[in-house]
């Protein structure tokens, strides 16, 4: 297991895609510490003096791949005091301080998965889905939802990965207008076991907004999967 280090970096690009979610690309001042998909990272605005204290930081999925450590990618929404900072203060060149890797929401291979994803919460898949190869063994359902199609920041990606993996099956839900083929409605257990059958005996991860996890958990639970076999990441 990789030891945590803190690293400056330096903002190479932000995506702003609209509804005050943005994608950042971050440049760190060294290759970033080896990752496994799923782990997370502390970002820092404000200087950081080996001397002294860690300054106040929020907590981001990484995004990007464990094999592309020059590079680190974060997506967020603003929602309270610190992610706006974020949307006020960071631009390109602009300097940050990360500490990483953190957290153990690690996709199993043993077995089935379905995955769960709302708005920005999809960035704790994304590197796994990325890392898949064609003769991947394992089913993997991987159902997301954001309000607008827009916001399906990571479809792309998605439908790539979707097209040259035989086992990875996606699902699209938006809350208004669909575009390309997603289902209408907020993401829910009744809506995705009717789009496709569930794998049997498979592990379910949680990844998105505290509402959505805590309805998500119980539909799980009434249709009978066992608390250890649903695993939440718990980002806000």
């Amino acid at each position: 297991m990789s030891v945590a280090q803190k690293l400056r970096c330096r903002v190479e690009q932000i995506v702003n895609h609209g509804e005050r979610v943005y994608t950042v690309d971050l440049i760190p001042e060294r290759r970033a510490p080896v990752f496994r998909p799923g782990q997370f990272l502390h970002l820092a605005l404000d200087e950081y003096d080996p001397s002294g204290f860690w300054p106040d930081s929020r907590v981001f999925s990484i995004a990007s791949s464990p094999a592309q450590r020059e590079r680190l990618r974060i997506s967020y929404s603003v929602r309270g005091r610190f992610t706006a900072r974020m949307e006020q203060e960071l631009v390109v060149g602009r300097a940050v301080w990360v500490k990483l890797p953190y957290g153990e929401f690690v996709i199993e291979d043993a077995r089935a998965v379905v995955l769960l994803a709302g708005g920005t919460g999809i960035t704790a898949f994304t590197a796994f889905v990325e890392g898949l190869t064609p003769d991947a063994h394992q089913r993997i359902v991987l159902a997301y939802g954001a309000r607008t199609a827009d916001l399906l920041i990571y479809r792309d990606l998605i439908d790539q990965r979707a097209r040259t993996i035989p086992q990875l099956r996606a699902l699209f839900f938006v809350e208004q207008a669909p575009r390309r083929g997603e289902i209408l409605g907020r993401l829910s257990m009744d809506a995705v076991a009717r789009a496709i059958e569930l794998p049997d005996d498979a592990l379910y991860y949680l990844s998105g907004p505290p509402a959505m996890l805590q309805t998500l958990s119980q539909e799980l639970r009434a249709r009978g999967i066992s608390a250890d076999a649903i695993r939440i990441d718990a980002w806000e």
